[in-house]
């Protein structure tokens, strides 16, 4: 939406529709004691050339921008090839948000309809919606749906999921009085299966687990659908999504819906956002599920169409009785994922997950060979979790080496303590992994 100024005669052509004397009349209703009742305290405008060098200035503060970066817990540091960066930006596509009137915009509804399938195919659901804010959120979202079918107010949680994702949903449930209950962890860093078995109960809706976990394990998924068959409730899957290019969908292990965050499909890390989180469930729960779903019709003329379909699920039809308050969707991020799964192709995304996984079992094959420096589980993915004596001190040398080796674990586990969660996407080389390894006192 451009920005264009009103002329004083506009102005004054809506005040005497209004039927009042200034603008400031509009704003009669706010305590004179709340407002500011003088002109900001603004530096003066920049032309192009001083803003220009204003935002480089600033932007000169991010010091880790070039680092080497072995950091994940959730945001991924994936290779985004040239050609996402380019279609994304054409002029047609750059908004982040499904527009009004949608159907007016085929080719936006189009790129939606084809990030649907992919995704669906991607996580072996029935149905997957256009994309809701981020990964957090769409779990929030989906312990809500959860509790909305099976008519009860309890969600367990595996003790080995994301914290932040935990703390999500919490806010989630805290105001739609839902009870979260959370297992705890093993000291191998894997689900105690056991201890959330005891947890479900008769008010149980749904059961969640992350696949992999948060420390980066490959969970025994069998003992999972065991549990939530035999109790007779939901299975909610939280993943990453280039994970799957190697293991199974979450479909083959019983998940009634699956969420998860979609940066590290074609969207850079970004500082921390925007993202995308994805959603699909099964076709029995389509009218349960939140946020925008576009499917494919004809139109007057006989030609293939798409639309905003189920619409009455959504609060902008329905407020009182809609499926959730999302009414958008992340589209540009959701194109970019479109366009790099279709650039990539089947095999392609394969690699990219195959290359992940290689680099991970290098790291943790060379690990082994030294004694400062302990694998606490190696059934991992892409991600594993090490103890390091006197972490802090080879922590900050990893920073002088304009390198970021990492997750300190105890920022979320106190307990944790000189425990590291390491990274490894393709982009990562055999040297960067090497000279990490020197670093945390590997020879």
């Amino acid at each position: 939406m451009r920005y264009i100024g009103h002329s004083p005669s506009q102005i004054d052509e809506m005040l005497e529709t209004l039927g009042i004397s200034s603008i400031e009349s509009l704003f009669n209703d706010i305590p004179d004691n709340v407002k500011l009742n003088r002109e900001m305290n603004l530096p003066r405008p920049l032309d192009e050339i001083e803003l220009k060098r204003e935002l480089l200035n600033i932007s000169k503060k991010n010091k880790a921008a070039d680092y080497v970066n072995f950091i994940g817990a959730g945001a991924y540091d994936h290779y985004v090839p040239a050609v996402v960066k380019a279609l994304v930006s054409r002029s047609e596509f750059y908004t982040s948000y499904t527009p009004y009137q949608a159907e007016r915009s085929q080719g936006t509804l189009a790129a939606i309809f084809e990030y649907q399938t992919m995704m669906a195919r991607l996580t072996g659901m029935d149905v997957v919606n256009a994309s809701i804010y981020d990964g957090a959120s769409s779990l929030g979202e989906a312990i809500l749906m959860a509790c909305n079918i099976k008519k009860k107010n309890k969600v367990v949680f595996s003790g080995a999921i994301h914290p932040e994702y935990l703390t999500t949903a919490k806010t989630y449930g805290f105001g739609n009085g839902i009870d979260i209950a959370s297992s705890v962890y093993t000291s191998s860093c894997e689900t105690d299966w056991k201890q959330l078995e005891k947890l479900v109960d008769d008010n149980t809706a749904a059961i969640v687990i992350s696949m992999p976990n948060f420390f980066g394990v490959v969970e025994d998924v069998k003992q999972v659908e065991k549990i939530a068959q035999a109790k007779d409730v939901m299975l909610i899957v939280s993943t990453n999504p280039i994970t799957l290019g190697l293991l199974k969908p979450p479909s083959d292990y019983g998940a009634d819906i699956v969420v998860g965050e979609g940066q590290p499909l074609g969207n850079s890390l970004n500082f921390g956002g925007p993202y995308l989180g994805f959603m699909g469930t099964r076709a029995k729960y389509m009218r349960r599920m939140p946020g925008r779903i576009v499917g494919e019709t004809v139109d007057a003329d006989g030609k293939r169409a798409f639309v905003l379909t189920l619409q009455a699920r959504e609060q902008h039809i329905r407020r009182e009785k809609a499926t959730s308050n999302i009414c958008s969707n992340q589209a540009l991020n959701a194109l970019a994922a479109t366009i790099y799964l279709a650039y990539l192709g089947k095999n392609g995304f394969r690699d990219v997950a195959y290359h992940s996984h290689a680099n991970t079992q290098y790291f943790i094959n060379e690990a082994k060979k030294s004694d400062h420096i302990k694998i606490i589980n190696p059934k991992v993915f892409n991600e594993v979790v090490v103890e390091v004596n006197d972490l802090d001190k080879k922590y900050q040398t990893a920073i002088e080496h304009k390198m970021l080796p990492g997750l300190k674990l105890n920022k979320f586990y106190p307990e944790q303590k000189n425990r590291l969660l390491i990274a490894f996407t393709e982009k990562r080389t055999k040297q960067e992994i090497q000279e990490l390894l020197k670093v945390l006192g590997v020879s």
